[in-house]
């Protein structure tokens, strides 16, 4: 190494503008390379690169190719070695242990994450002085989980060392010096809430619809007896909207931004700055570390013509070789319209006047309201929203013991949140709607004039509840074909695009808008559906196209009164 660390060698590099890179990362070599110039600043944590370089000697030594040249050394590139030093080598000066217990990789597909997590993984079963290391790979189906752990599996064959070290039992790797496994877990297993692990890894984070087996996974690590596990997500961006890894995104993001602290989590986060960053060949690295070593530029050169020339491919290009958040290449919307980075406080703003509408479901589905209000002056157009499900729905995982919640979203965590309410029994009474906006109008001084909703769904009783409360003239019906919904879904398509819905990126609602595709008849009317998978709600946009449908016919009444 001859003096400099890799880390000071990638981190100057990528500071110096010699290795392009991305605002993310160059935000955390700069504070990496702080901390081992300045490591009085960052007590009692110290940069001890012979930590570090232990691990990486050992993946060079006696980890194998499995792919490609099988059965030869595995060589680690300057960014990867980099990884590891930040990882292993920043220790607490008085105990010895790492100051990092959770990491968060994003890089483009084919950069050799896969190779990569297999050989950190028999290095921390081997190398990393713990008795009886339990090391897990975990995924929401048994499948994925086992993708990592045949990795492993095939470079242990493939090394001479560690096959002497390392059998293959029925269900795991087994090392009968320290006791220590390596094995492959699902989100429905039982008994994951005994763990005591030493390293869990979260390949494709990006596929894992909710956040219940990450946070498990999380609190096991927390509550066990080990002074120094790691949680290792590794992952390309995915089409999975609102879930764990934007959470995670954000989270690591908040924290380059110094908007969050967690002095035990780091982020490699490579991406592009830009979307059109896509067409230009010298900002690839950005998203894709090992460009040019471990994924070939032809690869991904042709790749982004087959983009250019089939739009249908581009959003697959810009999620997985580029780490650009989008929706499926059907969707209605792409995430950047539906994720807007203007967020107000609705209470200051204290909306006086505004229009509504709902979504009634069927029986035991989402049921969902929007309201939308303005004030003076001021183009945005501000929602608020609300959600219902029967309690007996959620109530129904609690007590099977299933982990992959209904439609695998996290309604739990959002009814904690107060984003969505439970309702009693088995199917939501369409009266929530009613008392929704009462609760508006009543609690919070928000008078809603006109409501819009389909009549398929409301019956002339409730009908009437909502005339004699709010006026004879408020509520509007709304059917559900091209002919009514075309129109005004295209205007409200321009008015997310352009950031003029603030919805502070309600997650109930950026799940339904995520899942929302369109079906066009032959003279290009569109109206909203679910797609194949039936089990995408799309109640909230419903909701929302139906008070903007209100919006739209009263326009000029609403601006009348505000």
């Amino acid at each position: 190494m001859n003096g400099t660390s890799y880390l000071e060698q990638y981190a100057r590099a990528i500071l110096s503008g010699k290795i392009t890179a991305g605002r993310r990362i160059k935000q955390q070599m700069r504070h990496l390379l702080d901390k081992i110039e300045h490591p009085e600043k960052y007590e009692p944590y110290i940069f001890d690169p012979a930590v570090a370089d232990h691990h990486i000697e050992f993946i060079e030594r006696f980890c194998k190719q499995s792919q490609g040249r099988r059965g030869e050394p595995l060589t680690l590139e300057l960014f990867q070695k980099a990884r590891l030093e930040a990882i292993f080598g920043f220790v607490d000066k008085n105990t010895g242990y790492r100051q990092y217990n959770e990491v968060l990789i994003i890089e483009g597909r084919k950069n050799g994450k896969t190779t990569e997590t297999a050989a950190i993984e028999l290095d921390m079963l081997l190398n990393d002085g713990a008795g009886a290391p339990e090391i897990y790979n975990i995924a929401t189906r048994l499948e994925q989980a086992k993708k990592g752990f045949v990795e492993c599996w095939n470079m242990q064959r493939n090394s001479t060392a560690i096959r002497k070290l390392v059998r293959k039992r029925q269900n795991d790797l087994f090392c009968a010096v320290n006791l220590g496994f390596i094995k492959p877990l699902a989100a429905d297993t039982n008994g994951l809430d005994g763990l005591n692990a030493q390293m869990v890894v979260i390949d494709e984070l990006a596929a894992i619809k909710n956040r219940d087996i990450y946070d498990l996974m999380k609190q096991s690590m927390g509550a066990g007896t080990r002074p120094q596990p790691l949680l290792f997500c590794i992952s390309t961006n995915g089409f999975v909207r609102g879930g764990i890894f934007d959470d995670q995104y954000k989270y690591a993001c908040n924290i380059l931004d110094g908007k969050a602290e967690n002095v035990h989590f780091l982020s490699f986060i490579y991406e592009l700055d830009d979307r059109e960053e896509w067409t230009d060949p010298a900002a690839w690295i950005k998203a894709n570390p090992g460009l040019g070593t471990i994924k070939k530029v032809s690869f991904l050169r042709e790749c982004v013509q087959k983009a250019k020339d089939d739009p249908a491919f581009l959003p697959t290009v810009l999620v997985k070789d580029f780490n650009f958040p989008e929706n499926r290449s059907s969707a209605w919307l792409q995430w950047q319209h539906i994720h807007n980075d203007f967020e107000a406080d609705l209470e200051k703003l204290h909306l006086r006047y505004g229009v509504g509408g709902f979504d009634a479901a069927d029986s035991v589905d989402l049921n969902a309201a929007v309201a939308l209000g303005m004030i003076p002056g001021d183009p945005h157009i501000y929602a608020r929203a609300m959600f219902w499900l029967p309690e007996d729905v959620l109530a129904a995982q609690t007590t099977d013991g299933n982990r992959r919640e209904r439609d695998e979203a996290p309604y739990l965590l959002w009814e904690r949140q107060g984003l969505l309410r439970s309702y009693p029994g088995s199917k939501v009474d369409k009266h929530v709607f009613l008392d929704w906006f009462r609760e508006l109008r009543d609690d919070d001084d928000f008078y809603i004039i006109y409501i819009a909703y389909d009549p398929w769904h409301i019956d002339d009783t409730l009908l009437r509840e909502f005339k004699q409360e709010f006026g004879e003239r408020c509520m509007i019906p709304v059917r559900q074909g091209s002919l009514t919904l075309s129109a005004p879904m295209k205007e409200l398509k321009a008015d997310l695009a352009a950031g003029r819905i603030v919805h502070n990126n309600n997650p109930v609602l950026q799940m339904c808008l995520t899942n929302t595709e369109v079906l066009a008849d032959t003279n290009g009317n569109i109206k909203p559906i679910k797609g194949i998978d039936l089990t995408q709600r799309i109640d909230g946009t419903i909701a929302l196209i139906c008070a903007y449908i209100a919006l739209i016919n009263h326009y000029d009444d609403l601006q009348a009164v505000i």
